[in-house]
């Protein structure tokens, strides 16, 4: 798995994105801080394990199972559709939609899934109905001494580069 920061990062990076091609007052930017917090959710199976570890289970067992499946963002997609029937209605200071809070859960937790698919490991994603598994292991493809590293690597890069982001489009350094 890539590391927790890169998770969430990513998932920020790519609704902050999604920001920029809607009109920012219809997407406040805690939209893309749910995104990213979503961007760590399928990894509660290692929370689960820490419980289940007391009773014989492995880390094998429990994670990349039933929380790094395609239902997950399926279930939150589907939660959305459920929720577009009171897309009038607000929650909170912040005016967020139900619905939308529900799709950016459901893309946070997709692009965990493709990041873990894409970068380290396979994923099953439709575990427990079969066990096909999908992913490319790119980290396998670097010299041994490399793959060590290329995961702190990776989460020092995207923290740097989205605070270059901040400071290009927010200002950041405004505020210190």
């Amino acid at each position: 798995m890539s590391n927790a920061v890169f998770h969430i990062i990513f998932a920020i990076f790519i609704a902050e994105i999604i920001r920029e091609f809607i009109r920012r007052k219809k997407f406040p930017i805690m939209y893309v801080f749910i995104a990213g917090l979503a961007g760590i959710l399928p990894d509660l199976d290692v929370v689960a394990f820490w419980i289940l570890y007391f009773f014989g289970f492995t880390i094998e067992q429990v994670h990349r199972t039933f929380t790094h499946t395609l239902f997950l963002p399926m279930i939150f997609l589907i939660f959305a559709g459920i929720s577009w029937k009171f897309k009038n209605k607000s929650l909170g200071r912040h005016h967020l939609k139900l619905h939308t809070i529900f799709l950016m859960i459901a893309l946070g937790s997709f692009i965990h899934l493709i990041l873990d698919a894409i970068i380290v490991g396979n994923i099953m994603p439709f575990y427990p109905f079969f066990k096909l598994t999908v992913g490319l292991n790119l980290v396998t493809y670097l010299p041994y001494a490399l793959q060590q590293i290329a995961l702190p690597c990776s989460d020092a890069g995207i923290f740097i580069l989205w605070l270059v982001w901040l400071e290009y489009k927010h200002k950041i350094s405004d505020f210190i």
